[in-house]
């Protein structure tokens, strides 16, 4: 097995480490091995991934619709510009 000589850092509550610490002492092993163990044995399931593409599918539906809602603003502020100076006047001939 190779030397281990590349760092990660990870940030966790105190409550977080302390359960990390008890799992890998219960385990036998160091902190870092329980760590490299539980990275490698981690896949996504399924749900998860479909979970991150609807995730991808409304961030680019917000977008839309922010856009959307802009242009709306736009045209409400065109149109209330018109009003007012028909209003005043100035829109007649």
């Amino acid at each position: 097995m190779a030397t281990a000589t590349a760092r990660i850092p990870v940030l966790v509550t105190e409550a977080e480490k302390a359960q990390i610490v008890k799992k890998a002492r219960a385990a036998g092993v160091s902190t870092g091995e329980y760590m490299r163990r539980a990275a490698k044995s981690f896949y996504p399931s399924e749900s998860d991934e479909a979970l991150e593409a609807m995730i991808e599918q409304m961030l680019k539906a917000t977008e839309r619709a922010d856009q959307a809602i802009e242009e709306t603003l736009d045209f409400v502020a065109a149109s209330n510009q018109r009003i007012a100076e028909m209003e005043s006047g100035k829109g007649s001939s």
